[in-house]
């Protein structure tokens, strides 16, 4: 141990000094993780923040398996985009079915006061259904309310009104790069690995990273920020890419050769990363599955739209589910695993929001227990024939 030592004012002082706090901390839109240390930034979605764990490291990558029809999990990626024009990050859009431009006129605008921060009641409507006045079986009366909303105690990210777009002068006040495979020129790889378009795009990341300062290796001469990456549909055949067509593709090692890569310029640079996958079209599963190990945070979208979930009773609050298939382990052993695993979202007027699947207690006034039963799975009825219990 260190002896203390005695400074020109005579006061014993150790050799001990604190650790002065890193200059990381201080990029606009990023914070420390309470779990781990490591600095996170906000998906722009702040019940979506809580599910993972508080935000999405830098240097990690988060992997979206899109919905059937490409709505939730584009509006998504657009959140991540408008969170980071608010904090003033820079953006890389990648897109091989829109054009990255039309994507970025398309962000939702943010819910601000004039301090400066988030219109708590525009961001967060009432429920009609919390109501004094709404009618309660009165078995029901003494239970206690469940907490649907996901909010963490620290507040971190913006609130966002999907029904506006974002004013063009405040869009054009970051710097964004865009990726757009018809118009760039075809390439070769060496190794056969990579596909033309996933050659392309690795090595326009890469060049973007070098040439604008994020690479963390390399001598800083500019003030330091944060690179967001939004990835676009990859997978599909606007890419190049066979994953969709059959169940052996010829490139099955293309997109995760990919990611590989995509990863290790992660690691190494203030960048992160939103990827989104349309795997119900994805034939082969084990490919799939390799995909999701290649992320450090995977969670899938279950639209009800055009299933027959859309017309059950049980979800008419919500749009879909959400499934959280894997989060990271960064500088610990365990990983912030959600306290809740039943989640839905729902997409209003303004607001996308992801909650804790609530069902009613009662569906309605006029259904009968015949019909319930049939609604909650049949629970029971092998056992019980035609006779239904009455609790």
């Amino acid at each position: 141990m260190a002896a203390p030592r005695t400074g020109m004012s005579g006061v014993n002082t150790t050799s001990f000094q604190k650790k002065s706090r890193s200059k990381l901390i201080s990029i606009p839109g990023t914070r420390p993780s309470v779990q781990n240390g490591q600095l996170i930034v906000s998906t722009g979605v702040t019940s979506l923040d809580y599910v993972i764990g508080g935000g999405l490291a830098v240097g990690s990558l988060l992997l979206v398996e899109e919905d059937r029809y490409d709505s939730y999990s584009r509006t998504l990626l657009k959140y991540f985009l408008a969170e980071g024009v608010v904090c003033g990050h820079e953006l890389f859009l990648a897109s091989a079915r829109d054009h990255p431009d039309e994507i970025m006129q398309e962000l939702p605008s943010p819910i601000m006061d004039d301090v400066g921060g988030v219109k708590m009641n525009d961001a967060q409507p009432r429920d009609p259904e919390s109501q004094d006045t709404m009618a309660i079986a009165w078995r029901y009366q003494n239970q206690p309310k469940v907490q649907t909303a996901l909010a963490s105690s620290l507040r971190f990210g913006h609130y966002y009104d999907v029904s506006k777009t974002m004013e063009p002068e405040v869009r054009r006040a970051v710097k964004c790069h865009s990726f757009y495979p018809l118009q760039e020129s075809p390439t070769t790889t060496g190794s056969g690995q990579l596909s033309s378009p996933y050659h392309a795009l690795l090595q326009s990341i890469q060049a973007v990273i070098r040439k604008e300062g994020f690479d963390g290796s390399a001598p800083q001469s500019k003030v330091r920020n944060v690179l967001r990456l939004g990835l676009h549909s990859l997978g599909s055949s606007l890419w190049g890419d066979d994953l969709c067509c059959t169940d052996n593709p010829a490139h099955c090692h293309a997109l995760t050769t990919f990611l590989y890569a995509l990863r290790a310029l992660l690691r190494t640079s203030l960048s992160v990363a939103m990827v989104t996958v349309p795997s119900h079209l994805i034939q082969n599963r084990a490919v799939m599955g390799k995909i999701i190990r290649l992320s450090d945070t995977a969670i899938a979208l279950e639209s009800f739209k055009g299933s027959e979930k859309e017309t059950n009773p049980l979800y008419k609050d919500y749009h879909g589910l959400l499934h959280v298939r894997q989060v990271p382990r960064l500088n610990c052993l365990v990983c912030e695993v959600p306290d809740a695993k039943d989640l839905a979202f729902k997409l209003k007027r303004k607001q996308f929001t992801i909650e804790r699947l609530h069902l009613p207690p009662d569906l309605s006034e006029t259904v009968s227990r015949v019909s319930k039963t049939e609604l909650a799975g049949g629970c029971g009825t092998a056992a019980t024939g035609n006779k239904h219990l009455d609790f």
